[in-house]
Order: structure tokens, then sequence, then C-alpha cells
């Protein structure tokens, strides 16, 4: 078998055995002619073996492209020999057009917390209407619970989760129920404690810096390896594993200066691999930049993502929904309505506009002739958006079922790729906060000031002698997901209006049009509603919580006898069919009026 690594600094490197294979003497590994900074040994060994390298005598290191970390961080890697897995279910891949993503963290989707664990839930998914599982991060990170986005191994999986084999376990039964899988990748970035990458050569800069400190090597000198070390991980995932998609943490905090941007380098590599692969694979960005060229086509001068998160949408919804003005809310929350609108039709809400929070103007106009809206990805909520607050408090903490059926209605039938995060479908009332179990005292207490630091500064809510403590077990308990919901009220309505919704998107090519000029919206700040146009599709929503709305329709609309309720919210107050011009919703309610024979 072949082991390789690069360590340009080192004088000398061996393959050190751990584990049963211990009292065997270390292999030393040759220089590599044909790449400079590259060592290179064939030894025997076989899937599970343990090893590391020993760089310069030193202690022996976990191999950076280690596929699994037994051990966790820190400790020997082992072999995994990615042909011996047998895959049950043969699968041509499911693109992201039509898509609808569900967010989900293996710690919390279920009390056990791991990969067969979630498997065993997949057929709720399925029968939702959910199209592609989107994984939080599972890459190795300390201790047995945590967010994930602390990981030190870009190429191995959490042990405690599964390791590599469970992971693939999961993947082939998601494929088994139609699903696709998306997984979260972090590249700007890795966790602390247990990271040996700066050992073996220069994967961090100095250059550049970010929230977590110094910034991944991107283009300084080195720079070309640690570029072909993160893309060679995601080709991994999506070749060896058989993810459909990436989504790509934080693209904003990957500093590249040179004249090819690693995330279009990154791009090329996964449209030639698709090619290879002959299934649709994709790239989800997460950015805060609102900037077009994340998902303009490479030839056309952008980096060729094929979708990107829509906070904007988010933040205008989030604050129509609950009023809620401070931090980023601030721009959005002035006439909530009119930015919902401005988000459904033109994608961001912020493109060039002043934005208050950062004192400055922001984004770009985003064509979407060029990016189609189904390339935005659209919600109410995400794990960003529920653990950064300082209670960990989803939106049923706050609003009615009324108003989360109305969030269902306009994150669903919106033109862009809907996302939920988990149990969202029925209104899920379990907190989801911040959780760690960082083994290292020093920085578990850095982690716990930082975050009481952070919420003080945001005014994320709570009282500060009710911020959980994310070292306590407790706070990873009090987070997942409690099963029983679905099944009582009003958690078992709000679960039927979700699928209801999406039998609707699959049977109305409207709601998955990618025509941009498919989209018009009407509203009234002062009433309180929204009217939305999807082609021959209309949704209407009434966010009072005290008067009827009065939502006019088009005089075309009126002529067209056809229109009627195909869904309504609460579904035991239907409103009218507008034939006398206008619908009338009850408060806290919504509907969808299609042309029927």
């Amino acid at each position: 078998m072949l082991f390789e690594v690069w360590a340009p600094n080192a004088g000398r490197v061996a393959l050190q055995w751990a584990g049963d294979r211990a009292g065997e003497p270390p292999v030393p590994l040759a220089r590599d002619a044909r790449r400079d900074g590259w060592w290179r040994t064939e030894a025997p060994a076989h899937d599970g073996d343990r090893y590391g390298f020993r760089l310069d005598g030193g202690p022996p290191l976990p191999d950076p492209r280690a596929a699994r970390l037994p051990d966790g961080p820190g400790g020997p890697g082992a072999v995994v020999d990615h042909g011996r897995f047998a895959w049950q279910h043969p699968w041509p891949g499911r693109p992201l057009p039509g898509a609808v993503l569900y967010e989900l963290h293996i710690g919390t989707f279920t009390p056990e917390g791991t990969f067969d664990a979630a498997a065993a839930r997949l057929h709720h998914l399925a029968d939702l209407g959910i199209t592609h599982i989107s994984l939080m991060p599972v890459c190795p990170f300390p201790g047995r619970h945590g967010w994930g986005y602390d990981g030190i191994a870009p190429w191995a999986v959490h042990e405690p989760y599964g390791g590599p084999d469970g992971l693939k376990r999961l993947v082939d039964a998601a494929h088994g129920h139609g699903l696709g899988v998306v997984l979260d990748v972090v590249h700007n970035h890795l966790g602390p404690s247990g990271n040996h990458l700066p050992a073996f050569g220069p994967y961090f800069t100095d250059t550049h810096h970010t929230p977590w400190g110094a910034a991944i090597n991107l283009d300084a000198p080195g720079s070309d390896e640690v570029r072909g070390y993160l893309i060679g991980s995601a080709l991994s995932w999506l070749r060896d594993y058989r993810i459909d998609g990436l989504r790509l943490d934080a693209v904003h905090a990957l500093h590249d200066t040179g004249s090819r941007h690693f995330l279009a380098e990154l791009s090329a590599a996964v449209d030639t691999l698709a090619d290879r692969l002959r299934r649709p694979l994709f790239l989800i960005a997460e950015s805060d930049l609102n900037d077009p060229r994340t998902t303009t086509p490479r030839p056309a001068g952008g980096h060729g993502l094929h979708a990107q998160w829509n906070d904007d949408f988010h933040h205008a919804l989030h604050t129509a929904l609950t009023g809620e003005s401070h931090g980023y809310y601030a721009d959005f929350a002035r006439a909530p309505l009119a930015a919902l609108a401005k988000t459904l039709t033109g994608g961001f809400f912020h493109d060039g506009t002043h934005s208050s929070f950062r004192g400055r103007a922001h984004g770009a106009p985003l064509d979407l002739r060029v990016t189609p809206p189904y390339r935005l990805l659209a919600y109410s909520q995400t794990h960003d958006q529920i653990g950064n607050r300082a209670l960990g408090d989803r939106l049923a903490a706050a609003l009615s079922p009324g108003l989360l059926g109305c969030a269902a209605a306009l994150v669903l039938c919106a033109p862009f790729t809907p996302m939920l995060f988990m149990g969202e479908e029925w209104g899920a009332r379990t907190p989801w906060q911040y959780f760690t179990d960082h083994t290292d005292p020093e920085l578990a207490e850095a982690v716990r000031a930082g975050r009481r630091r952070e919420f003080a500064a945001h005014d994320w809510g709570g009282a500060s002698a009710d911020w959980p403590d994310p070292q306590d077990p407790a706070t990873r308990e009090r987070s997942v997901l409690d099963w029983t919901e679905p099944d009582t009220e009003p958690h078992a309505a709000l679960l039927s209006w979700h699928r209801t919704l999406l039998k609707l998107r699959r049977r109305l090519p409207a709601l998955t049009d990618p025509d941009p000029a498919g989209t018009e919206v009407a509203y009234d700040e002062g009433a309180r509603w929204l009217l939305m146009r999807r082609g021959p599709v209309r949704v209407a929503v009434n966010l009072s919580r005290d008067a009827v709305a009065a939502v006019p329709l088009p005089a075309s609309d009126v002529a067209t006898p056809r229109l009627r309720p195909l869904a309504a919210w609460p579904g035991d107050r239907v409103p009218g069919d507008g034939r006398e011009g206008a619908v009338r919703l009850p408060p806290e309610s919504a509907v969808v009026l299609g042309e029927v024979p």
C-alpha cells in the first residue's frame, strides 16, 4: 500500500505503526522526486491498521489525509479501504433544481446521536417530501458532542457518530429512500485541539486573519499544496462516500488574492468529477458578501458555485414574523414586507444599499437570468439562526402555529430552493443551543467566556443568568429532537401542512419554475398581508394576529373562474375563492390558490 505525505520542511519522515502493530519498526519514507516536498513509501497494510508519521524523529502525528481517527483528534490514523464497503443502492444522483433540503445535525437528530440512528428516521423525511438531507459537519472534533465546526481533520469522519462506514451506511440508506445527501464542510479554519497540520507544512498564514485566528493558506508560499489538500478532501466526500453535494461554510472567510480564486478551482474540479461519475454534483456556499460572482458561471468571470444560502430572505421573513429589529435585522425591520418582496423578486435585499449593521454599502445586484432563483436557498430557520441566539430558541418558542404555517407557505412556495431545519416541520419546541465537549479545560473556559461576550454584545435574547453553558452535557440533551411531538397537537397539524405544501410543490410546475419573471409580489405593510404570484399559482398570507385581511386580486385573476383554494392554513378556516375581487384571510393564515379544471 502507498503511504505518502507532504512535509516540505522535514529532513526525515518515517511511518510509525500503532495499535496492534505498535511493536513493528518504523518504515522510512523517501523524498518523491516528482513532487517537491512530498515523501512516500510502500508498506503492507490492511483496513483498520493504525499509523502515524514521525517528522525528524519526533513523536508520531496523524496523517493529514487520514480517513479515520479511531481515537479522536490527535490520535493515530487508521487505514480505510473504501473499496471494501458493499453499497446496496445504485444511485444516479439527484440534482439541485426542484430540491427541498433538510438541515440535520447527527448528534441531536436522535437521542443516540449516530449515523445509524439517523438512518432509522429517514422514512419520516421521505414521506414528508424532502429530496436531500443536508448534514452538518461530520469531521472529527474534540469530545463526543459538538456542532462540528471545530473539526481538525478534513478527510476523516467523527468516530462517535459511526466513523467512515457509519457515514456510508447513512448515505446508502438515504439513497435507498430516494434522498440525496449534502455534507457541510469547513475550509476556512480548523479547530485548535488536536490540529497538527502546522507541523507538516504552511497550511496556515499570517497574511490574513479570520475570527478563528490565522487563515488557511490559499495564496502565500506553499498554498498550491494546501489548495490541493482541501480540493482532494472535497472530491473524496463526493466520490468515496457518494455524497451528492457540499455546503461550504463561510466562504467569505476564504482569503485568496490569487489570479484564480480557490472557489473557482474547486468548482471546476467538482464539475470534472461529475462528468466522470456521470451523476450530478453541486456546491452550495454560505456567504456573507451578497456577491453575484459566487454563483456566476466561471466562463462569465464568476466562481461557478451552484447555489448559495440567502440570509437576506431569512432576515426579511424573520422580522416580518417576529418584529425583531436588533443587529443585522435593523434594516429589514423598517419595512419587513417590502424587504421580503424585494428578496422574492430580486434575490438580495442588500444589493449595494447601505447596511446600518456594517456601516457601509453592501452587496451587488443579482442577475436572476444568470443565477436562476433555484440557486438561492430560502429558509426561516437554520442551525446558525437558532443556535447563535443566546437561548437557542426556535421560532416555535415565540410564534403561534398560525404564523409558523405562514412561514412554511412562504418558504416552500418561494421561487428559491427551500430548506428546513430539523424539527421545523412540526414546530419543534426543543431549543437548539450551542454545545461543546472540549477536553482541554482552558479551551473550554475560553469558549464559554467567548460565547457570553458575543451574546452580551449583540443582544441575542435572554438574561445572562439563563444563558446555557456550552460544556454542560444538559445543553446538548435539551437540544435533542423530541420524536413524540409529531403525534400531538398542534405539531401534527403543522406537519400535515408541510406535507400538503410539499405535495403541491411536486404537483404544480409553477412552484419550481426557474423563470425569474414568473414571480410577482403585492403587499400591505400596515395590514400585514402579502400576495405572491408564481405563474398560475397564488400564495397569500395574513400575518396580522387581529384582523381579517381582504387581499385584493388582480383583475385578470377575478376574471378566471377556475381560481380556487388548493390548500389553506389553518385547515378549519378556509378563505373564499376570490371571485369578489379579493381573498378574505382570517388572522395568521395562508392560502394557496390555483386554476383547477
